[in-house]
């Protein structure tokens, strides 16, 4: 964390980043700067009391200086650390002051994705609407505006909407709110169509065919490929693998979507990964080796890849709905397939179910048959 004796000269000097970033004061513990990526630039104070971690407002440079705000920090350190209530100020209780204060909060328990994805949320989908007004004044019925509004981007919306709800739910903890006056709960998502695409036999030997003409090619892209549809991981995942991750015919996944995690491989995934050269640490490295490739490395290469394999609607991440689809199919229980893929909860697994109706269907018929001949 940067450091510094703050002055107003310093803090005009600040430039704004693509995320926000912190500088504290050297001379007052527990109190500094904030920069967001917006240019906004604002005091704040954060201490841990009792166990709990403290984070408030202190008010925006420009509007005060660093002396005034530095002098107000150290009365509310105080204040805080007596265990008395620091009564919030008007600019502290705006929606987008109290969202800033909920992001500098989860900064720690989002990952730097997500934290990146929900303040893009944040700036073109809630900011517009939402700022400048007191976050005790929004209403359901101001939600409900909201969210109507956006019915021309429904996934954006719907992707928008838990954001919105855990900035008015830390509003409550922080005593802006009423204790469960969250005005998100209950409003429906949009219903959209599902995305999943599952492949067919057919259309499984098409790519295999494809992957083969340019295994010599693309060696390390067919490699890929093959990986996300034999062991049904992320992109993410297996991009960044590093050889240390595979050992004992497992991969141990440092950090996945939902945390660590073990995927326990085939027989022809394993094949895959025997077959690649080790040469530094990553799987698949980029140029220069010391860090892996990107997305749009291999994105390029499906896209040429699908086409002639006549797979034009086809995602890299359907070879992951495949992969569940292919286990359902052969009798893996919905518990199973969840550990398969590292869902956190069986609800994300069961969208995976309706590829097996055509197998439902000949139970039926099955049964169906052996009771009629009874």
């Amino acid at each position: 964390m940067a450091r510094t004796n703050l002055t107003d000269a310093r803090i005009r000097a600040l430039v704004p980043r693509q995320t926000a970033y912190e500088v504290r004061d050297a001379r007052l513990r527990g109190f500094g700067v904030r920069l967001t990526p917006a240019g906004r630039k604002f005091f704040f104070v954060h201490c841990q009391h009792r166990g709990e971690r403290v984070w408030k407002t202190v008010g925006d440079f420009g509007a005060i200086d660093v002396a005034e705000a530095r002098a107000r920090a150290a009365e509310m350190l105080a204040a805080i650390r007596r265990g008395e209530p620091v009564p919030a100020r008007p600019e502290e209780t705006l929606f987008e002051a109290v969202a800033e204060t909920v992001f500098a909060q989860h900064e720690r328990l989002w990952k730097p994705g997500t934290l990146a994805v929900n303040r893009c949320y944040l700036r073109n989908q809630l900011l517009p609407h939402f700022a400048g007004r007191p976050v005790a004044e929004i209403e359901r019925a101001d939600v409900r505006r909201w969210f109507a509004a956006l019915r021309a981007t429904p996934v954006a919306a719907d992707r928008s909407m838990p954001v919105l709800s855990v900035i008015m739910r830390e509003a409550e903890a922080m005593g802006l709110r009423p204790e469960g006056s969250n005005p998100c709960r209950g409003i429906r998502r949009y219903r959209r169509k599902g995305r999943e695409r599952f492949l067919s036999d057919d259309e499984l030997r098409r790519l295999s065919a494809v992957l083969r003409k340019h295994a010599d090619d693309w060696p390390l892209r067919v490699a890929a490929i093959r990986l996300l549809l034999l062991t049904g991981c992320r992109k993410g995942e297996i991009l960044t693998l590093r050889w240390s991750d595979y050992r004992e015919g497992h991969l141990f996944l440092r950090d996945s979507k939902t945390g660590p995690r073990t995927v326990w491989l085939s027989d022809p995934a394993r094949a895959v990964l025997d077959g690649m050269e080790r040469s530094g640490r990553w799987v698949f490295p980029a140029a220069g080796r010391n860090r892996p490739r990107s997305a749009a490395w291999l994105n390029a290469a499906w896209w040429r890849i699908r086409a002639e394999a006549g797979l034009d609607d086809a995602r890299l991440h359907d070879l992951r709905h495949t992969h569940a689809s292919i286990a359902l199919r052969r009798g893996e229980t919905v518990p199973a397939i969840g550990k398969l893929l590292g869902h956190a909860n069986a609800e994300t697994t069961l969208k995976y179910a309706h590829p097996a109706d055509a197998a439902i269907v000949d139970a039926a018929e099955a049964v169906g048959a052996a009771l009629g001949r009874g």
